[in-house]
């Protein structure tokens, strides 16, 4: 019997499992934004420090965005505040992570009550000053299944008012449009095929350093589409990369490669092709060891736990 895409992403990964914390998961409410909300108050940005008039401990800093799985996550924020997880914790007993750690807590909180929820990633373009939308920054954010509307991009690190105030968001954070969040795929058909700028999609502008362009973007889209296998790794796993420096043009039969693989991960994205190409691909597929490029603790090589899928 065919698997079901509602079934496969109703039911945790192994990065999104509680694990032995479970239980700390029965006080969970069902509404996904009131998950999202919680999240929020679980988990503070390594760059928000100044948002909340705090300083990260530089060990947190360094540290914690380093943690794969949900499990691990729960500990850390359990020993630093023993209290319910439905409690809204002081940023100095927060977590501090990344939009990937925001978006895959709430993933495993839907998970949980058994909605279909998986992590996308892609760029934003609501992170520019003022709303300019001048930059599509690295992102990633939830998608949920909505019963009447299918799935839905949701933001939980833009459901405080702190947050949504100073980058003038003006849009429900649970209903993300589409033209403001372009997942892995679609960023790069907007590029090769919609005449957008390359310098335009990264980590930041090039004037920054070199995590921009088309070989930034086709990494997202492995990335996007191990998530969409429920292979959700830290954004700096990295496997079967081209050959090349960071911000230095991909060669034209990779380019071609992605043109091609683009489409899967994009619009209306079809269940049977992304277990397919997933399972099929060499290049595509995560290995048991990646190499992680962790921003403050420098590169090495990691062996992940074995995929529950």
């Amino acid at each position: 019997m065919p698997l079901d895409f509602r079934t496969f992403y109703a039911t945790q990964s192994t990065y999104s499992d509680p694990g032995a914390l479970a239980d700390r998961y029965a006080v969970l409410p069902r509404d996904p934004a009131q998950l999202a909300r919680m999240t929020r108050d679980l988990i503070v940005h390594r760059l928000e420090a100044g948002f909340y008039d705090h300083v990260h401990p530089t060990d947190r800093l360094h540290n914690d965005a380093e943690t794969r799985y949900i499990d691990d996550i729960l500990r850390i924020l359990v020993d630093r505040n023993d209290a319910p997880l439905t409690q809204r914790r002081e940023v100095g007993d927060r977590f501090v992570g990344t939009c990937r750690d925001f978006s895959l807590l709430h993933c495993s909180f839907l998970r949980h009550l058994g909605i279909p929820a998986r992590i996308r990633s892609g760029f934003a373009d609501y992170f520019s000053e003022n709303g300019s939308g001048r930059f599509h920054g690295d992102h990633v954010v939830t998608e949920y299944w909505h019963d009447d509307r299918g799935w839905l991009l949701a933001d939980s690190q833009l459901t405080d008012p702190v947050i949504t105030d100073h980058w003038n968001i003006d849009f429900d954070p649970m209903d993300v449009p589409r033209d403001r969040f372009l997942v892995a795929g679609e960023a790069w058909q907007a590029i090769r095929t919609g005449g957008a700028d390359p310098a335009t999609f990264g980590l930041h502008p090039p004037e920054e350093g070199p995590f921009w362009g088309e070989r930034f973007v086709a990494g997202n889209i492995r990335l996007d589409l191990a998530a969409l296998n429920k292979v959700e790794t830290l954004l700096w796993d990295v496997w079967s990369e081209d050959e090349g420096k960071p911000g230095e043009p991909l060669p034209e039969r990779s380019r071609l490669f992605y043109d091609r693989v683009a489409p899967v991960v994009s619009g209306e994205v079809s269940f049977d092709a992304v277990r397919k190409l997933f399972a099929e691909d060499d290049i595509l597929r995560t290995p048991p060891t990646v190499t992680c490029y962790a921003p403050f603790n420098g590169p090495g090589q990691v062996t992940l736990r074995p995929s529950s899928v």
